[in-house]
């Protein structure tokens, strides 16, 4: 009796200093919802202690009054939230009744008679019933209150057109590098989206089935409903952005168009699952289990894992896949998307709890920049290899240097990058140091990993271009198809941000290389035709003979220079006009003045082509269509 009593003063105590706690003016609405639950309880432990009969008979009454309730939604096939506030609303209660005396019950249950322990094993019953059901309806409003975002919505940074290469070195083009040049970054890349993932109004509702459900010891349970729907809607949206789950197996058999549009998929996609959806995704979880931190981040991180896991386990198989320089682009726009994501990543998968993703998506990074890197320098050596059987035609541009050109021309577009990736590449060589750009601007050095790597390249290609040179048997066309190739390599240069990585000395240098093989082609050209037009230094007449048999050797070995040499090729429309006009001074000037020296001595019947018939025929040169003089007479 004396224990009783004991028990009744701590109970009064208890139920006092509540009571002057909800009279004070600036208890929260969550405080004041605590306390009520509180004074419930009491009053029901209280009810237990003191009912040895009486007592006992007012919690069964209370006790079926909510198992009515529950009971009255397992017959009905609606769902309680879709019937409305207040239907939820009483079964909520019924619910938190029936956790209260469940509770009230068990701290009793010790001393507890037969009685007592019957209606505590039926409000277990009760209460695992009512779970059960609580568990459904939050499936149910999560599935069917679920929002998707459109992927056309979103505007990151768009990628140029594919950089594509082949073995003959032939498929990049001077059209398709200048789209791929324009390459837009979307400003913060460490900023975020956030989206509504289920539509806000349900959000209450959601908490006060978490509530309910963690209250009665049943969070467990509510976690593993929350993150199977959370889960399937994250693979759902997956399928949405075309991300199929292939195997290492699958990516590595895989030809290069259908490989490169994975990649892109990818990389789009993996910026939107992080910054927007899985952004999004923490903000929900944070809303619904905020209250219950020990539980928020593993609920996250295992809806998130399996589709994290996907779309790395791909970056994996890129990053084992054959070293290949036409995947350089696709693996610099892979591991720039990681790098740009990996603050996000890390704030997304904080602690121990996120600790796996984060440490696999780091060296997924790691691996990505060494592939990159590596297909980097195969890139010059695949330029070294580069072998030709017979010469390139009409003397012309050679597909190597467009490709190659092209090529390091789109490299600029990833300079921070690839200086990050290079950098220890270049450590232990002086000259390479980098030099910072005056006044603070982030401008190119030529000084930096990559201009040097870049002017490295050119030269590997130069030596390779003479190598090719020397497969014509004609000396002049050797340097036709140099200083053609030359030129365009300065043009490139000029004309582009590679003029800030090879610098004006490079430019001046290579200029002067294409204008020597101009004067050297001259030299090789017109120096034995122009001899027969010489003359001799004798004081004593020309004969007649000599003057005709002049003017038809000249007349035969230009004929055989024009039948030659308007086969070749100038692509450059100003480098073709400079070397005709240079063309025409030579050899209209040694002309001119052959004629008017011999005029005095022949008729003009045994000179077959006037000054102007010459002039003419010169602008044929390097039209990259043979004809021919043979048949031909004076005009």
């Amino acid at each position: 009796m004396q224990e009783i009593t004991g028990e009744q003063h701590v109970f009064a105590a208890a139920r006092h200093i509540m009571k002057a706690l909800g009279a004070t003016k600036n208890l929260s609405e969550d405080l004041r919802k605590i306390l009520k639950d509180l004074d419930s309880h009491l009053s029901t432990m209280t009810t237990v202690t003191e009912g040895k009969g009486g007592g006992l008979i007012e919690i069964e009454q209370r006790l079926k009054y909510a198992e009515r309730k529950v009971l009255s939604w397992e017959l009905n096939q609606s769902m309680i939230w879709d019937s409305g506030p207040r239907e939820a609303s009483e079964f909520l209660g019924a619910v938190n009744e029936v956790e209260t005396l469940t509770k009230s019950l068990r701290g009793s249950s010790m001393n507890a008679n037969r009685k007592q322990k019957e209606i505590f094993n039926r409000a277990e019953s009760i209460l695992q019933m009512a779970m059960s059901r609580l568990e459904e309806e939050l499936i149910h409003i999560l599935v069917q209150h679920k929002q998707y975002l459109e992927p056309e919505c979103m505007s990151f940074r768009s990628y140029g057109e594919d950089v594509v290469y082949d073995e003959s070195f032939v498929s990049l083009d001077d059209q398709s590098v200048e789209d791929a040049s324009h390459r837009n970054s979307s400003g913060n890349h460490s900023e975020v989206y956030i989206v509504d993932l289920v539509h806000p109004h349900i959000i209450p509702d959601v908490n006060a089935i978490a509530n309910a459900m963690f209250a009665s010891n049943y969070g467990h349970e509510f976690c593993l409903a929350f993150i199977g729907v959370r889960k399937d809607a994250l693979d759902e949206y997956l399928v949405v952005l075309e991300m199929e789950k292939l195997s290492i197996e699958d990516v590595m058999k895989m030809e290069w168009i259908s490989f490169n549009n994975e990649i892109r998929k990818w990389v789009q996609a993996v910026k939107i699952i992080i910054k927007v959806y899985l952004s999004s995704e923490k903000e929900f979880c944070d809303k619904i289990l905020g209250n219950f931190s020990s539980v928020n981040l593993y609920c996250f991180v295992e809806i998130s894992k399996a589709s994290m896991l996907c779309l790395l386990n791909f970056g994996e198989a890129i990053s084992m896949g054959p070293i290949r320089p036409e995947k350089l682009f696709r693996l610099l726009d892979m591991y720039e998307v990681l790098a740009e994501l990996l603050l996000n990543v890390n704030e997304l998968y904080s602690g121990e709890t996120g600790s796996f993703i984060r440490n696999e998506f780091q060296k997924l990074l790691w691996r990505l920049g060494d592939t990159a890197k590596a297909t980097f320098l195969e890139f010059q050596n695949a330029i070294a290899s580069n072998e030709s059987l017979c010469p390139f035609p009409k003397g012309g541009i050679h597909h190597l240097t467009r490709y190659v050109m092209n090529y390091v021309k789109t490299l600029t577009e990833y300079v921070d990058t690839l200086n990050v990736l290079l950098k220890d590449l270049d450590a232990a060589d002086d000259s390479n140091l980098v030099i910072e750009p005056e006044n603070g601007q982030n401008i190119p050095s030529i000084f930096c990993p990559m201009a040097c790597h870049l002017r490295s390249i050119t030269c590997t290609l130069e030596s390779n271009l003479k190598k090719k040179g020397k497969l014509y048997k004609d000396y002049s066309l050797q340097h036709i198809f140099m200083m053609n190739n030359v030129h365009y390599m300065v043009q490139k240069v000029k004309g582009s941000k590679l003029r800030l990585f090879f610098g004006d000395e490079w430019i001046r240098k290579h200029i002067g290389k294409y204008q020597q093989h101009a004067t050297s082609y001259e030299r090789a050209t017109w120096s034995s035709v122009l001899s027969l037009l010489r003359d001799d230094g004798n004081s004593s007449p020309i004969s007649k003979a000599t003057v005709k048999e002049r003017c038809r050797g000249f007349s035969t070995a230009f004929e055989e220079v024009y039948k030659i040499q308007t086969q070749w090729s100038i692509p450059d429309l100003h480098l073709r006009e400079d070397l005709r006009i240079a063309n025409s001074l030579k050899v209209i000037h040694a002309y001119r003045t052959f004629i008017g020296r011999i005029s005095a001595h022949i008729s003009d019947k045994y000179i077959k082509y006037s000054v102007a018939d010459l002039e003419n025929f010169l602008l044929d040169f390097f039209e990259g269509s043979p004809k021919s003089l043979r048949n031909s007479c004076r005009r």
